[in-house]
């Protein structure tokens, strides 16, 4: 007796479906766990040794790059306020900045960049300032340190502040008498964050500087002043206006005109 082959896979299909009914016993999830583990080393291995790479890469282009942000300082330098300029127009680094802040950067004459050799451990940000009334520092410094155990740490130069100049401490004066009541506060003096060590792994502004700024600051000197933007735009609506009252004007010269000439036919 023959049995149909249809009948066949349909005892097939039921004798799988009851299998997976069975979960898989404690040693076969075991070696399952232990053969992810095995994958999952592969896998580490391969995005260690991709990372390192990638560090020889950033290495090799990194001095391939500082020939050309030099030429880049020296034309920076010839235009007047760049600098400052740049950092008014940038949107996290303005809102840290107070009046007096923005005229001290008046003296800024270069920043610079310069990451550690083996990049990993850390950088470097440099501030030139020409001769100013507020401190007798010609380069403000921070640096920001990786350890072998990956403890980040920063260190910075110490501002020799001339007398009665000190924007750090006006800031905080100026904080205590306001008591915060006005709504668009006074921001803590920029020059603040050269003594705040506090917590050098998330430390906002530097990594901006670093990450973003630095590597075309140009595209924030070229900002458009929004002051200027809002002005021109009252200014085009107010000549919108007073085209739209000549045109009124002219539409009602047209029917008194219109008005007279009537008269006019009806006592000739």
């Amino acid at each position: 007796l023959q049995i149909d082959p249809h009948l066949k896979f349909y005892k097939f299909c039921i004798l799988c479906n009851t299998l997976s009914f069975f979960p898989p016993t404690e040693k076969e999830q075991q070696e399952a766990i232990e053969h992810i583990d095995e994958v999952q080393n592969e896998i580490d291995r391969l995005n260690e040794q991709a990372s390192e790479e990638i560090l020889k890469v950033e290495q090799k282009y990194n001095k391939l790059r500082q020939p050309f942000f030099q030429k880049r300082s020296e034309l920076i330098a010839k235009i007047p306020n760049f600098w400052v300029t740049t950092f008014v127009n940038h949107p996290q680094v303005s809102a840290l900045l107070g009046e007096e802040d923005e005229e001290a950067l008046h003296y800024l004459s270069r920043v610079e960049v310069t990451e550690f050799e083996d990049i990993k451990s850390g950088y470097r940000i440099d501030f030139y300032f020409d001769e100013n009334p507020y401190f007798e520092n010609k380069v403000l410094s921070k640096e920001f340190h990786l350890n072998e155990s990956g403890d980040p740490s920063s260190k910075s130069t110490e501002i020799k502040w001339k007398s009665g100049k000190d924007l750090t401490k006006r800031s905080s004066q100026t904080q205590n008498k306001a008591g915060r009541k006005r709504q668009h506060e006074e921001p803590e003096s920029f020059f603040t964050w050269f003594t705040d060590h506090a917590d050098a792994g998330a430390d906002e502004l530097g990594e901006v500087i670093k990450d973003d700024i630095w590597p075309n600051p140009l595209q924030y000197y070229l900002v458009p002043d929004m002051d200027d933007e809002e002005g021109e735009g009252e200014d085009d609506e107010e000549d919108e206006e007073g085209l739209e009252d000549i045109d009124e004007e002219g539409d009602e010269d047209g029917e008194d005109d219109e008005e007279d000439d009537g008269e006019d036919g009806e006592v000739k």
